[in-house]
């Protein structure tokens, strides 16, 4: 028998309402069945729905743009609507809901963070079914996640799931476009994620839609990190969400890493976005990654962007290959300054002693 496990599953927009303009309510009720079916086999089922849009624009009865504010206006309208049908459908087979709107702004704040984490972690408790969305009704440009895919991936990382289930349009990723060319050739198991696999995905799959293969890629590898395995799948495949359970997988699969054991780390994996950039040389990689060192000045070899102290960067090498994310200890043009110096020059470098690490490993994640 499996071990119970937490299992976050992402609806797109194409899977809920069929590649059509309104919410396929059979096929709705078919994915509930098999929610539920995970969770008399002990599992914990999160939901990450997609669909608020289309069910606004489905309501509103007349024709409406596709700007940011239409696109906010259809949510407001569709939201309710959408947890409305979550909710009557789970209700056949006995099961509460509760809805979570977020942002990327309730993912980048700490005590946010860990508010909505308890929050997500007491629904789990008393057997509800978490059914998520981004808050498209508020959320501007610069506070949102952007798509779905990568909001359950941030969603599995405070649900500390077991997998994520990616359901899209597409029985997976594939060698090439499988719209395109008919040689096109599934790829069952993936354990690297490079450039070369980033070239295989496409844009968005429908018109209704706001994330492609290429956002599911950037999910998978947010997950995976955390510990989390994905796997990609046809939502529209008989017995989907079950068969992700078994042996014989539907899809793409993709081997999750060694997660960080530390809370804060993951925080920084599913949290703010990265400020800036640090350049560093072969000999802070190697320390990084084989010594569990902090990011020390003498390792800097220059910096990009606009940051402050405490603001989220990304460490990279000079060809910017990403090495590492952490919180810095200096602003931009302080760490401009001390750059290649020895720590024992910095109090002298500022005037003022902020200690002798420009990254501390506790504030630190490897890629």
């Amino acid at each position: 028998m499996q071990r119970a496990q937490v299992i976050v599953v992402k609806l797109g927009t194409s899977v809920l309402t069929g590649g059509t303009d309104k919410l396929d309510k059979a096929h709705m009720v078919e994915l509930v069945r098999q929610c539920y079916e995970l969770k008399k086999q002990g599992h914990q089922v999160v939901l990450v729905s997609s669909g608020a849009v289309a069910a606004g624009r489905e309501q509103l009865l007349k024709p409406c743009g596709r700007s940011l504010i239409d696109k906010q206006m259809l949510a407001a309208i569709g939201q309710g609507q959408l947890i409305h049908i979550w909710q009557s459908l789970f209700a056949l087979y006995g099961v509460n809901v509760g809805q979570m709107l977020l942002t990327r702004a309730d993912l980048d704040d700490r005590e946010r963070y860990l508010n909505a984490r308890d929050t997500l972690t007491a629904l789990l408790s008393y057997d509800v079914v978490p059914i998520i969305n981004e808050n498209d009704a508020v959320a501007t440009a610069e506070i949102k996640v952007g798509d779905n895919d990568n909001l359950s991936a941030l969603v599995a990382i405070l649900a500390n799931a077991d997998k994520l289930l990616l359901l899209t349009d597409q029985e997976g990723l594939f060698t090439s476009d499988p719209r395109t060319d008919v040689n096109a050739q599934l790829i069952d198991e993936v354990a690297h994620i490079d450039d070369e696999l980033r070239q295989l995905a496409g844009g968005s799959g429908t018109s209704l839609g706001t994330g492609g293969m290429a956002t599911k890629l950037q999910a998978a590898d947010i997950a995976r990190r955390a510990g989390v395995e994905v796997i990609i799948a046809k939502g529209a495949g008989k017995n989907v969400i079950l068969n992700c359970m078994s042996e014989q997988l539907p899809g793409t699969r993709f081997v999750k890493l060694t997660a960080p054991r530390d809370g804060r780390k993951k925080w920084l994996l599913a949290g703010p976005k990265s400020s800036g950039q640090i350049v560093i040389d072969d000999g802070a990689v190697n320390a990084l990654q084989q010594q569990g060192a902090s990011l020390l000045a003498k390792g800097v070899r220059g910096v990009r962007g606009q940051f402050e102290r405490g603001d989220l960067i990304d460490l990279v090498t000079s060809d910017q290959q990403l090495v590492a994310r952490g919180l810095v200890r200096f602003s931009k043009a302080e760490t401009d300054t001390i750059k290649g110096c020895h720590s024992s020059e910095i109090a002298k470098l500022l005037a003022f002693d902020c200690g002798s690490e420009v990254i501390h490993r506790d504030d630190l994640v490897l890629f």
